[in-house]
């Protein structure tokens, strides 16, 4: 799977498959011969995994993918299989997946977070929560953004890369995560500024240019933000989200509450299309139009602007946030 040319697999999902061989796979079932994996002994695997208490439905049902992948991949010289397995999961009794509500930013939160006031010193923070919500960003793409890649006015953004583990990875997760990102021109004027006189390198990362990490930002800044606003994920209760939820904000924000076409949200989320329609829609592939539907389509959420307080003696050297909505055309 690692060296195949062929739908390459994510070095993210190969290290779950690694996990799994070597914590759960190689302990319980390793030493069996592959002519007795069978449904029978996967559903004793499955038992194991169950009663561990440890993994979720989720986790098991990844965890046993790899026993069918080792069995599929077993072939003879004209590629036919060795052990052909039809698998009965109700036989297996193969864990249901329940999906819990994805939590999701309303456009009051987001406006929150971008406002939240952080040291000099780590603007960054702010800036990258804006294009997380203006764009639909996953927080790997961002971080991943480099210079070279933002157009000379800071309107337009390339998405050709993304961070893992502190890693630069020149692939996304999917094909079409290869995209270009069109902003508003409020973000593109802030954006400009926190650029400044760079020209090269990182967008986001430490004082020796090396990548930030996507974790550190999640717990040191996005959560303890969201405990301050006193946000809860409405089904859990829970306080703390991953980093989705500001795609799951842009993409609700401009299917519902806006005139954009579902070909250009496809394109800057990233996402291939539904059918044969979706594949002829080349709108994409008009760059003006494109800025012109995100300049009316606006952010939905407000920017943070600093403008002086004028007291009863005049004008304060201070200033505070003045929340500045960037709304549909």
């Amino acid at each position: 799977m690692r060296n195949r040319r062929r739908k390459p697999v994510a070095p993210s999902t190969l290290a779950t498959w690694e996990c799994a061989l070597e914590n759960w796979i190689y302990p319980n079932i390793g030493d069996m011969p592959l002519d007795s994996i069978n449904n029978l002994a996967v559903k004793n695997f499955v038992t194991k995994l169950v009663a561990s208490g440890k993994l979720g439905a989720s986790a098991i049902r990844a965890y046993v993918l790899p026993v069918k992948m080792v069995l599929a991949s077993a072939t003879d010289e004209q590629g036919e299989l060795l052990y052909p397995r039809q698998w009965n999961h109700k036989f297996i009794d193969m864990p249901r997946v329940e999906k819990p509500e994805p939590p999701v930013f309303t456009g009051e939160i987001v406006t929150g977070v971008v406002a939240t006031p952080v040291p000099p010193k780590k603007s960054w923070v702010s800036m990258f929560f804006i294009l997380c919500g203006a764009g639909g960003l996953r927080f790997g793409e961002c971080l991943g953004i480099d210079i070279k890649y933002i157009s000379q006015d800071c309107s337009t953004i390339k998405i050709y890369q993304k961070i893992w583990q502190g890693k630069i990875q020149e692939f996304l997760k999917t094909e079409d995560g290869k995209r270009e990102i069109d902003l508003h021109s409020s973000v593109a004027a802030l954006l400009r500024e926190f650029i400044g006189d760079r020209n090269s390198g990182l967008l986001f990362c430490t004082r020796t240019g090396k990548p930030l990490s996507q974790s550190n930002i999640l717990r040191r800044w996005l959560h303890p933000i969201l405990k301050q606003l006193n946000w809860k994920h409405l089904e859990s209760g829970r306080s703390t989200t991953g980093a989705h939820a500001f795609r799951r904000f842009r993409d609700t924000y401009l299917k519902n509450y806006t005139s954009t076409p579902p070909g250009i949200i496809n394109f800057w989320l990233g996402w291939a299309g539904e059918g044969m329609s979706d594949l002829y829609d080349k709108i994409r592939h008009d760059v003006a139009f494109r800025k012109q539907v995100a300049e009316k389509a606006g952010l939905g959420f407000g920017l943070p602007s600093k403008k002086p307080v004028v007291g009863p003696n005049g004008p304060k050297i201070e200033t505070q946030p003045v929340l500045e909505m960037a709304a549909s055309a």
